[in-house]
């Protein structure tokens, strides 16, 4: 019986296997994509900070400028 079959039992193996492994990938994929995604947010949070450290700077580089230049004018 296994020797009438051996063709269709070989197959049926093989595509189980195949059917394992690209579920597997699809699985390894999404967790890629996920840990893309928390870097992707944790990056635009890093930027968004440095960011708002030059406005403040600027602000206060803006300042220090507009007092020198009432100064001036004085």
């Amino acid at each position: 019986m296994i020797a009438e079959y051996w063709g269709i039992i070989m197959a049926g193996v093989a595509g189980l296997g195949f059917i394992y492994r690209t579920e597997a990938k699809a699985s390894a994929n999404a967790r890629d994509i996920e840990r893309l995604w928390t870097q992707r947010k944790e990056d635009m949070q890093t930027a968004k900070d440095s960011r708002d450290r030059m406005d403040t700077r600027l602000d206060v580089i803006g300042g220090d400028i507009k007092t020198i230049l009432r100064g001036m004018s004085k």
